[in-house]
């Protein structure tokens, strides 16, 4: 299994059940070094499947005091695919370490990340 750390749009129940054909069951967890930005998302498909152009995305920092809350949930590869696959253009997979000593995926939107 896969973990997978989210902290918008794929927390929610609907999104959850178009993108995995399922509910996930997760557990609250923190992203130190990190904040949240809006951002303005320009790829009309996800738009539709999301239903805005305005999210949350993260923002490298490095500071300790900056930190993202979320969930994390267990995901086969398959849906780790079909996650990537959720997510706007521009968007890309990143591996780190959250508050609990876990290691999970997030998404960064590249243009935005730095």
């Amino acid at each position: 299994m896969e973990q997978l750390f989210t902290y918008g749009t794929l927390q929610l129940e609907e999104v959850q059940l178009a993108t995995f054909g399922r509910r996930l069951e997760g557990r609250s967890d923190v992203l130190i070094g990190y904040r949240l930005v809006k951002i303005t998302i320009e790829d009309e498909d996800f738009v539709v499947k999301s239903g805005t152009a305005e999210h949350r995305n993260l923002q490298f920092t490095g500071n300790a005091s900056d930190f993202v809350e979320g969930t994390v949930f267990s995901v086969t590869m398959e849906e780790l695919e079909k996650s990537d696959a959720y997510e706007p253009e521009g968007y890309e997979r990143v591996l780190v370490q959250l508050k609990s000593g876990i290691n999970a995926w997030i998404y960064l939107n590249k243009l935005q990340a730095s």
